[in-house]
């Protein structure tokens, strides 16, 4: 496993489901209240390529140009993941206001994600809690693919072998979320009009949690009729071999 691609994965993908989590869950708009004016974090990796969120008092987007706000250091990859599994801390570089922000709204922020991503038996009783929590899984692993396709060996492997065009992965009538391959580069692009070139359709939010988890296999849900494949198979092929190799860095 590459250790930079991790990170890009956990700063890309894993905080990249802030602003999804800011839309979903009712316990990210009291901490979100805590913002005053707009402020940009920058997490900073060694070797990784930067990554900045803005946070407002209804809102989190990810956006290219950090201006002037917190930044939050690592020494390496390493570093970076040894401090999202608790055991080490990250280096910041801010004022008082930065502070203050950190420990009030992005730490409290960070840990509600995690308890979305990495649910207890008893948080999953709650239909709403349980729907909630499959749906910002999909948006993690979704922008994974984008990551791995791009800078993993064996991502690019298939990536390569994927042609340009959309494909759209569904669940259910309500969740809908775009792949774009351009040059065998893949991203999650927002623009939904017109028809994809090829679709990954999952019956429920059920099935979803169910294939994501592991406590279900997707060629049984393919042979059951639980998802569904349609239009340019190679598409819809290269991705589901892209999304095995994301729930080894998802699960490291």
């Amino acid at each position: 496993m590459d250790e930079t691609v991790l990170a890009q994965v956990n700063a890309y993908a894993v905080l990249g489901a802030l602003p999804a989590l800011a839309e979903i869950a009712p316990e990210a708009a009291e901490i979100l209240r805590r913002v005053g004016d707009e402020i940009t974090l920058t997490v900073r990796v060694r070797r990784v390529p930067t990554v900045s969120y803005r946070f407002g008092p209804t809102s989190v987007v990810r956006v290219d140009d950090p201006g002037r706000g917190p930044q939050l250091l690592f020494a390496s990859p390493t570093h970076f993941a040894a401090t999202l599994a608790g055991r080490a801390m990250p280096i910041p570089v801010t004022g008082p206001a930065g502070l203050r922000f950190l420990t009030s709204v992005f730490t409290p922020l960070c840990e509600l994600l995690e308890k979305y991503l990495k649910p207890s038996e008893e948080d999953l009783s709650d239909p709403e809690f349980s729907a909630a929590s499959t749906r910002l899984t999909l948006v993690v692993a979704m922008l994974a693919v984008a990551v791995v396709a791009n800078e993993d060996r064996s991502g690019r492997f298939s990536a390569a072998h994927m042609p340009d065009g959309t494909l759209d992965v569904e669940a259910g009538d309500d969740i809908r979320i775009r792949l774009q391959v351009d040059a065998h580069r893949v991203r999650v692009v927002d623009d939904l009009d017109g028809p994809p070139r090829a679709r990954l359709r999952f019956a429920d939010l059920a099935t979803v949690g169910d294939v994501l988890a592991g406590r279900d296999s997707a060629l049984a849900c393919v042979c059951d009729g639980r998802i569904a494949m349609s239009g340019f198979i190679p598409l819809v092929d290269n991705t589901n071999r892209i999304l095995d190799r994301v729930g080894a860095y998802l699960k490291a």
